[in-house]
């Protein structure tokens, strides 16, 4: 399986996003090259949740990759509607295309944390 992650700013979220999900992905026994997509640059969450910027990236790559869309929520308690709504748009195209998308809460770093063994 190969999958491409989009993050909302690729400059520092890949160093933590790849292997982030290459290791949830190998937990469930999936074998997967994950890859980061770094082109387009979306600036940031507001340019991460546009269909408009997305549709592109989803256009491009869907014959290659799975693609999982992540973004912090940043406290925004109504992200998931957004994110929802960008899957809707993607199952949508024709043909439909399953774009899946998650929510660091609060952010992609926290991740990193609860994956390490850290001093009592």
């Amino acid at each position: 399986m190969k999958v491409l992650v989009i993050p909302e700013d690729f400059r520092k979220d890949q160093y933590l996003l790849k292997p982030i999900v290459e290791g949830l992905l190998e937990g469930i026994g999936a074998r997967a090259v994950v890859r980061i997509c770094t082109d387009p640059l979306l600036g940031g969450v507001r340019e991460a949740l546009e269909w408009e910027r997305i549709r592109p990236i989803v256009s491009r790559y869907r014959s290659m990759y799975r693609i999982l869309l992540v973004v912090d929520r940043d406290g925004d308690l109504h992200r998931t509607a957004s994110l929802a709504a960008l899957e809707q748009k993607a199952d949508g195209l024709n043909p439909p295309f399953a774009l899946v998308t998650a929510q660091a809460v609060e952010e992609v770093e926290t991740w990193t944390l609860a994956g390490l063994d850290l001093p009592s």
